[in-house]
C-alpha cells in the first residue's frame, strides 16, 4: 500500500482515503476576538511554523498590512527549517518566494504559486514541503520604517507589521519505509544588479556597432569564458531535482544605444547537471522567451499552470519584467551536483537587473547558500514612469509630424515642464 505521504492527489485519486491527520496552524485570535494576526516589529523575526514530524506542509497562505514600507515585499523575509539542520533550506524575500519580485504583488496564478484578489493581497504556495522529524518556519520584518494601527486608537499608527497565515499540513503515523527517496523542498533566492552594457566584442575588443549590440554580435562559448557570465538561478549540490524558477528582469532605457530595440531577453538557458558541470551544458536553450516556453518578445499578462509572464514591461520592453517557469511535469533530476543558468542579453552583454528565484528538492544536507543579500542589496531600482510616458509621446510627435517638427515639439515640452 502506497504511503500517504507519496499518494497522488489529482481528482481521480480523491476516491481513495488516507489515514493521514489533517492539522493547521495558524494566526486565529486565541482570545475569540478578531485581531487574527501576529505583530512584528522591525528588526524582529516571528516563528509561525514549529512542529514535530513526520509530516508535510501542503498549503501555505498568507497576507499581510505594511504601512510606510516601499517594496516591503522584498523586506519581509520567510526562512524554513527541516528536522534538525542548522542552516535554512529556504531563505527568500516573501514576494519573491511567492512568485513576484520587484518589491511587488499583483494577481497571477500558476499551479504551484498565486497571488490572489485584491491585487495580489493573498499570497498562496502549493509546494509540498515534507518533514521527518521537525519543521520550523520565521517570518522576519527587515522593514525598519514599516508602521501599522494602533489596536487601540486606529487612527495612531506604531512601528511593526501584521502578518496573516495558515499552514496547513498533514501528520502521519510513520515515515515511508520503502525504498523511494524523499526530497526536501528548497527555495533561494539570487539578485545581480549588471549595471553597465558591455559596449566592445569581448573576444575581439571592437566597439559593437548599433545592430551589433542589439542582436548579431559576440558568442558565449566554454573557451572564450562566457558560460562564467551568465546570471546563476541555482548552484545545489547533492541528489534531487530542479522544479523551477522566477526570473525579474529591471530593464532600464539608457544608454540610448538602446533605444533602437529594448528587448532584454535572447538569452540561452543553460542547465549543467552532474559530470557537464565545467564543460558543456547538459541542457541548451534558445532565447529568455522560450524558456519560460512563450515567444517572439512577448508583453500581454499570461498566467498557465507551469509558465507565465506575469509582467511584460512597459514601452520598448522597458522597466519592470516577471517570467515563471515550474518543471511539475518535467523535473530536472541530478545526482550530484546541478548548475541553472542563463544569459542576460544574448552575449551576456545587457546591464539589466536580475533576480531570481529557484525552487528544488534534494536529500539533505544541502551546500551552504551565498550570504543573504542586505537590505540595500535587495532594493528594487526605482521606477522610471516619467520617461517612459515622454517617450511615448516623442514617438506619437514622430509619427504624426515627421521628424523636424516632432524634435522641435519635444523640445517645446520639454521647456515646459522645465527639463530642458
Amino acid at each position: 500500500m502506497t504511503h500517504d505521504l507519496l499518494r497522488s492527489t489529482s481528482l481521480r485519486d480523491l476516491i481513495k482515503l488516507s489515514s493521514f491527520k489533517r492539522k493547521r496552524i495558524s494566526s486565529y485570535d486565541k482570545s475569540g476576538g478578531n485581531l487574527d494576526m501576529v505583530f512584528i516589529k522591525p528588526g524582529e523575526k516571528t516563528t509561525i511554523f514549529n512542529v514535530d514530524g513526520p509530516g508535510c506542509i501542503n498549503h501555505i497562505w498568507t497576507t499581510q498590512m505594511v504601512n510606510n514600507a516601499k517594496f516591503w515585499p522584498r523586506h519581509i523575509i520567510i526562512r524554513m527549517w527541516w528536522d534538525d539542520e542548522e542552516t535554512p533550506s529556504v531563505e527568500c524575500p516573501l514576494g519573491d518566494f511567492f512568485g513576484l519580485g520587484h518589491g511587488d504583488k499583483q494577481n497571477f496564478v500558476s499551479e504551484p504559486l498565486q497571488m490572489s484578489p485584491q491585487n495580489g493581497k493573498a499570497f498562496n504556495s502549493w509546494w509540498v514541503m515534507p518533514f521527518k522529524n521537525h519543521a520550523r518556519i520565521e517570518i522576519e520584518n527587515d522593514n525598519p520604517t514599516s508602521l501599522i494601527p494602533d489596536s487601540n486608537f486606529l487612527l495612531k499608527k506604531k512601528p511593526g507589521i501584521m502578518f496573516y497565515y495558515y499552514v496547513d499540513y498533514e501528520l502521519f503515523e510513520s515515515w515511508p519505509k520503502d525504498e523511494t527517496p524523499i526530497g526536501y523542498f528548497h527555495a533561494q533566492f539570487h539578485r545581480v544588479d549588471y549595471k553597465n552594457d558591455m559596449q566592445t566584442n569581448p573576444d575581439s575588443g571592437e566597439k559593437y556597432s548599433l545592430l551589433e549590440w542589439q542582436m548579431l554580435a559576440g558568442k558565449n562559448t566554454r573557451e572564450n569564458g562566457g558560460y562564467d557570465r551568465n546570471h546563476f538561478i541555482l548552484k545545489a549540490k547533492g541528489k534531487g531535482h530542479y522544479v523551477g524558477c522566477n526570473i525579474n528582469i529591471d530593464n532600464f532605457p539608457f544608454p540610448l544605444k538602446r533605444r533602437l530595440y529594448n528587448w532584454p531577453g535572447e538569452g540561452d538557458d543553460m542547465i549543467f547537471i552532474d559530470d557537464d558541470i565545467g564543460g558543456e551544458p547538459t541542457l541548451y536553450g534558445t532565447g529568455t522567451e522560450d524558456y519560460v516556453n512563450t515567444a517572439f518578445c512577448p508583453q500581454e499578462k499570461y498566467s498557465a499552470p507551469y509558465h507565465g509572464v506575469i509582467k511584460g514591461g512597459g514601452f520598448n520592453w522597458e522597466g519592470k519584467i516577471t517570467y515563471y517557469r515550474y518543471h511539475i511535469q518535467d523535473p530536472i533530476p541530478f545526482e550530484k551536483a546541478i548548475e541553472v543558468t542563463i544569459e542576460h542579453g544574448h552575449n551576456n552583454h545587457r546591464g539589466d537587473d536580475w533576480a531570481t528565484t529557484a525552487y528544488w528538492y534534494q536529500l539533505e544536507p544541502h551546500a551552504p547558500f551565498p550570504p543573504f543579500p542586505s537590505r540595500e542589496d535587495r532594493n528594487p531600482r526605482k521606477d522610471l514612469n516619467w520617461l517612459h510616458g515622454l517617450l511615448k509621446v516623442g514617438v506619437i510627435l514622430l509619427k504624426c509630424l515627421g521628424f523636424t517638427a516632432a524634435v522641435f515639439a519635444a523640445i517645446k515640452i520639454l521647456t515646459w515642464i522645465k527639463i530642458v
